[in-house]
């Protein structure tokens, strides 16, 4: 049983106890011996023979939960009347819903919100198709398509098993953001299925963010999208996760005293994210750049190349070094890992330069802990939210969707993820620290930066049309 405890694994118990002295005090430390971490207690006057209470304990795991539940129900004087998950009760019946935003109260409001008034509207869309981003939900609606074949961590789960995910996404858009987004869960066999039914569905929306599809697939299904739709299209899992690790790349390089042009970065994990994090780089005028695989250092000629790869191997490694990981980390300034745990060790750490910067983003385990790299790494980032410096893509996709929505953009350029990322890297300011390199994600501020930089990227672009 791990000894780490979290709200995803929390219960909630529902107990009647006896109203006499030291009942209470002999659950809590059932619980607490049962190495349950009380969370809340609903508060209480203590009237009658019997006290009803809700209590919320933090688990580690399913296994845990039922430690947890056999040590309350032995305690004398106490009665569990029932229990339940408290993460799988938040998604009983989905986490979103659609409202309406006009009233129908009488015939009147009906008369013009539908026949023979909608009319009117329809026709003057079908006389010029772009009042549709005006008149129609497509003006602030997003579809989060997903084919469920890289989910999280979890992998080719499918789509109704990445169903969940999707509504997490559409609740994170409109609290960020107050985008309305919905969750496209597609059951097809290869790209060209997915890529024929969202452009079939792309009159409903006005953008689209593509979420866990796998590599190299999701390279293919993005560009061909962007070719063939007049909206944004938007891999977050690529471009979401590459505009953050940018932002707080530009603070830490600021902490340290050096500068994008003159240092060496290794990236472990030449999937999607780290292939969109590598070109962001590029675009920013990074020094030298090195991808590495399974394989190692990923250079022209090497065997086991897939086109993005090759596409990498053309554009960085200038020196064409060949190596392990290891071997590349040697007195690399950063390092940014999106691949799995435990492949950089203290000592990898201690062979870079002065100052190392360390990203390992790998969830839920990163590359190395920041326990293990210690005093060796000079600021580190991770992907999880128990540690400092989070590099979390809840702070670009809203703003980036909200500002692209906001001008009508056709596309989402390169120079507009550009903007998105110092809008956050901004957004730390003069407060930046070793363990403060990006802002929190409940900081309502950065959203709104981030759209109103994307916008204006947007229209020095050319792409914006409102």
């Amino acid at each position: 049983m791990s000894e780490t405890t979290s709200t995803q694994y929390s219960i909630a118990l529902r107990v009647a106890l006896d109203n006499v002295p030291g009942v209470l005090g002999r659950l809590t430390s059932a619980i607490g011996e049962a190495g349950g971490n009380i969370f809340a207690i609903d508060g209480f006057v203590a009237k009658g023979p019997l006290l009803e209470r809700d209590i919320v304990v933090n688990c580690s795991s399913v296994e845990h939960q039922a430690t947890v539940v056999a040590a309350v129900e032995a305690v004398e004087g106490v009665t569990l009347d029932e229990w339940w998950d408290r993460t799988f009760r938040m998604h009983e019946g989905g986490k979103i819903e659609v409202l309406p935003l006009c009233p129908v109260g009488d015939r009147d409001d009906l008369s013009m919100a539908y026949t023979p008034g909608v009319a009117r509207v329809c026709t003057a869309i079908h006389e010029d198709e772009s009042k549709a981003d005006e008149l129609t939900i497509r003006k602030n609606t997003v579809a989060i398509v997903s084919d469920g074949t890289a989910v999280l961590g979890l992998g080719d789960i499918g789509p109704k098993a990445a169903m969940p995910v999707m509504e997490g996404k559409a609740l994170l858009f409109k609290e960020f953001a107050g985008v309305d987004a919905f969750p496209i869960c597609l059951d097809v066999d290869n790209p060209d299925d997915l890529i024929e039914t969202v452009v079939r569905l792309a009159p409903t929306f006005g953008g689209v963010n593509l979420e866990d599809i796998a590599a190299p697939h999701a390279f293919t299904i993005e560009e061909t999208l962007k070719e063939r739709l007049d909206i944004p299209v938007f891999h977050d899992d690529q471009h979401g996760t590459a505009v953050v690790t940018l932002a707080g790349l530009e603070n830490a390089l600021r902490l340290v005293g050096k500068e994008m042009g003159d240092i060496r970065v290794v990236i472990a994990g030449m999937g999607a994210a780290g292939l969109a994090i590598g070109k962001i780089l590029i675009n920013a005028g990074v020094g030298e750049l090195i991808g590495t695989d399974r394989r190692g250092a990923i250079r022209i000629g090497r065997d086991g190349l897939n086109f993005a790869k090759e596409w990498f191997a053309e554009n960085t490694n200038p020196q064409q070094r060949d190596g392990t990981l290891s071997e590349m980390l040697v007195g690399a300034d950063v390092f940014i890992g999106v691949s799995g745990p435990g492949l950089v060790s203290r000592a990898d750490v201690e062979a870079m330069a002065d100052d190392p910067i360390v990203f390992a983003m790998a969830n839920p385990d990163p590359e190395i802990t920041p326990e293990d790299a210690g005093d060796a790494v000079g600021i580190m980032a991770t992907g999880r939210s128990d540690y400092p410096n989070q590099i979390n893509n809840v702070l670009a996709f809203p703003g980036i969707f909200r500002g692209a929505l906001d001008v009508a953009a056709s596309d989402i350029t390169e120079n507009m993820k550009l903007a998105a990322a110092r809008a956050i890297a901004d957004a730390v300011g003069a407060d930046a620290r070793r363990d403060f390199i990006v802002p929190s994600v409940f900081d309502r501020d950065v959203p709104v930066a981030v759209a109103a930089a994307v916008a204006e990227a947007a229209r020095r672009d050319g792409v914006a049309r409102r």
